[in-house]
This record gives structure tokens, sequence and C-alpha cells, in this order.
């Protein structure tokens, strides 16, 4: 064997760690709730006969995962009672979440949003609310679980069960729905339920998972010791007693002093990432609610939107994620961070073009493959745009500011994209989603010429 090939083969065993394996299923458990409350649920609402503006409405339950940063610092920081003295402090909240996801996902089961479509909306809430929180502790856990050389193999396995869960919340509970339904003319809620309740049952992998997983051993960071001492300094002038200058303390550490780092760290162009930031999935994530009740009233069968959307639409994601890895390494970041803008925005033009084809097996498949490695190439440069963006002291609550104020305006907007097809048709809309995009160019363009620095990972934890 050659001395170059043993050097690779021993190299893919970073893979072999077991908190690097462990992570395939926590990126598993992560991965499996957001298609339930968001495509997957349209689907079902859609085919229960919800209207479309309604639809378009209830994706503003997606906006759990955009004010996330505001409870981020509580997860980074508070213990909770009895599960963190026995499990330690990421444990505990990814435990407590994990329960909570798989108690919603049967509330939502046994729920038929035909007769409550209240009950369905506020358990959905709650799966958001918990998987939000779980998506706060894993990251946090993700960072500080292993040394800086095997951040790439966890970043890579958390991909992959992330993308794993993915088509199975979404082909596979169709798929699913489909066995199980006496007819595709009609509308059955027993489908759904035996659908749901399987999807609350996988959730056990992520909670056997947080048992067997050991607490990483993390001391609190230089940076952060500095900033409560020299927050205490200051409350001392307000002649608090000794118990509320701790607490007053530990609120700044926790919730003040990660975002007055980003503010000091860029300065003048913290509002100009900020607004790159909210606005650069905007397309996508404004067209994607309405996909789903597209592939519905274009007459798609449950199976072939989870063989051709789901399963197939996923593949091409992650191999559009490989290329922009690729082109990040050789265009740098900011270059495929354009490219990925104006593919993002151009290939929604491509539903406009299938909208006026009716059912069209063969356009659903150019148009998803398009679509699809896009998203992948702007998501693999924009993930590396925002690691360079993190200040490793606040990892989690400054990664959680990030990716709540990328999804802010977009699913804000997405709420009234039902009223929208229903006023001018789904071509407009796709038409529209794509316009959006334009914007985008312009604040990358600006953001290339503002100085971009990377910060390192934390030193390596045993």
């Amino acid at each position: 064997m050659s001395s170059a090939l043993s050097g690779w083969l021993h190299a893919f065993r970073i893979y072999t760690h077991p908190r690097v394996l462990g992570m395939l299923s926590l990126g598993f458990s992560a991965g499996l709730p957001l298609l339930l409350v968001l495509g997957t649920l349209s689907f079902w609402l859609r085919e229960a006969g919800i209207d479309r503006a309604t639809i378009g409405h209830l994706s503003w339950i997606g906006l759990a995962y955009g004010f996330k940063w505001m409870w981020s610092p509580l997860v980074d920081r508070l213990p909770l009672p009895l599960l963190t003295p026995l499990l330690g402090r990421r444990r505990a909240w990814l435990l407590l979440s994990q329960i909570l996801i798989a108690v919603a996902l049967v509330g939502m089961a046994n729920n038929d949003p035909l007769e409550n479509l209240t009950y369905t909306v506020f358990f959905a809430l709650t799966v958001a609310f918990a998987s939000a929180t779980q998506d706060i502790a894993l990251d946090a856990y993700r960072i500080e679980a292993v040394a800086p050389r095997l951040q790439g193999a966890m970043a890579a396995t958390y991909q992959a069960g992330y993308r794993m869960a993915m088509i199975l919340a979404s082909a596979g509970a169709l798929w699913i729905a489909a066995a199980v339904d006496p007819s595709e003319a009609t509308y059955d809620y027993a489908p759904w339920r035996i659908a749901y309740l399987t999807m609350a049952a996988c959730m056990a992998v992520g909670i056997v998972t947080t048992l067997i997983i050991r607490e990483p051993e993390v001391p609190l960071a230089d940076l952060i010791s500095e900033n409560e001492t020299r927050a205490r300094t200051a409350i001392a002038h307000w002649h608090l007693n000794e118990k509320l200058e701790q607490i007053a303390a530990w609120l700044y550490g926790a919730m003040i002093a990660p975002f007055r780092d980003f503010i000091v760290r860029h300065g003048g162009h913290a509002l100009l990432i900020l607004a790159l930031i909210a606005l650069y999935r905007i397309s996508d994530v404004v067209m994607g609610v309405m996909s789903n009740p597209f592939y519905v009233d274009m007459g798609y069968t449950k199976d072939e939107v989870a063989t051709v959307s789901k399963v197939y639409g996923v593949i091409m994601t992650i191999a559009g994620a490989a290329i922009g890895g690729v082109l990040t390494a050789k265009l740098g970041i900011m270059r495929t961070l354009f490219l990925g803008a104006v593919l993002s925005a151009a290939t929604n033009l491509l539903f406009v073009w299938l909208a006026g084809r009716g059912h069209d097996l063969m356009g659903l498949v150019f148009t998803i493959s398009a679509d699809n490695l896009s998203a992948g190439i702007a998501s693999s440069a924009f993930i590396a745009y925002l690691s360079g963006l993190t200040n490793s002291a606040y990892s989690a609550t400054q990664y959680a500011l990030f990716s709540s104020v990328m999804l802010l305006l977009p699913k804000f907007i997405a709420g009234f994209s039902g009223e929208f097809v229903d006023a001018y048709g789904y071509a407009s809309f796709f038409t529209g989603t794509a316009l959006l995009g334009l914007p985008v160019l312009i604040l990358v363009w600006l953001a290339g010429r503002a100085k971009f620095e990377k910060v390192d990972f934390p030193p390596p934890h045993k």
C-alpha cells in the first residue's frame, strides 16, 4: 500500500472517534422536527383542505427558530434542576428539549387539523420551540466536545445525520402516510396520525444518544470571566446587596456581553453584516413555504413528491454543499457567497416555467436538481461566512443570534405567501421570490469590501 493511500485511510479514522460518531445521531435528532412543523405539515394541511392563506400564516411557526437568540443565553448558562447535576449543562438541555419534541409530536399526531386547527398549531409551536432549544444546546456541545482537529469531522457527521432526518421527516412521513392511505383522492386523517406517531418514536435516537455521550468539561473562557469581573466592578456603584450583584453580573455576561462583543469587533460593519445575514436566504425561505401546496395543486402524488423533492432533492443539496465547499476553497468565501445568491434567486424562475406545465414529472426533476444544487452551494458558503463571524468565547449565543436573524424577516414575509398566490397566482409568486434576491447581491458586494476576520475554534478540551 502506497504511503499516500495509507495517509488518506489514516485520516478517515477520524470518523471513528466516539463523539464524532455520536454527532451523527444528534444531527439526526436536530434535523427531524424542522420539516414536521413546516414543509410536511403544509402538505398535510393542504390535503386536509386548509386554504393557502392560512397555510402561509402558519409558516410563522418557524419564527421560533428566528427568536431563539432571546433564550440562547439561558440555555448557554442556566442550570436545570435535577437534570444538570445528573447529566451536565449541555446534556441536560438536550434531553429536556428532545423529550418535549417527542411529546409534542404525539400531540400533533393525535389531533386532526380539520377538526381542531388550534390544537395542531399549539403542538407545532411546542415542537418548534423545543427544537430551537435543542439546536442551541447542540451547537454549544459540538464546539466544546472535541479538539479543533476533530471539528470538521463533527460538522460533517452532523450534516449527514441532519440530512438523513430531513429525508425521513419529509419523504418518509409522506411514504408512510401514502402506504396506509386507502385513497389519494380523498383526505383521511388516520394515515397522517400513523406517520407523525412514527416520527415521534424516532426521537428516541437522540434521547438515547444524549444519555450515552459524555458531557464536555469546559471551563469558562477568560473573556467571559473578564467581562463578568468588569460588570461586577460597575455594578458595585449601584450599592446592591451581594446576591443581586451576582445576578446582575451573570445576566450581563450571559445576555449582553455576547452581543456587545460582536458590535465592538465589527464596528461600523456590524449593521451591514446583520443585513446580509437577514436577507441572504430570503428567496429560498419565502419560496419554500408554498412549494408543497404547489405540488399538491399541480397534481403530484405523495409518492412523487417524496421521491423527487424529499429524497432526490436532499441528495442534490448534499452534492451542492460539496461543490460549494470546493468553490469556497478555490474562489474564496465572498465570491462563492455571491455565486450562491445569484443561483438561488435565478433557479426560482424554473418554478415559473414548471407552473406553466402542470403535472410534469421530468420537469419537476429538472427544477429540483437545479434549485437544490444552488441551495447547497449557497448554504456551504454561508456557513463558512458565519463561522468567521463567531467569537469562540460566545459561540453558542452568537451563532443562535446569526441563525435567528437569518430567519426572522424571510419567515415573516413568507407568512403572506398564500395570500399572494391566491391573488396573483404561482407564476407571479415565484417571479417575486427571484426578485427578492437582487438586494442580496448588493449586500454581498458591500460586505466583500469590508474586512473579513476569521475567528479560531476554542482551545482543545479533554
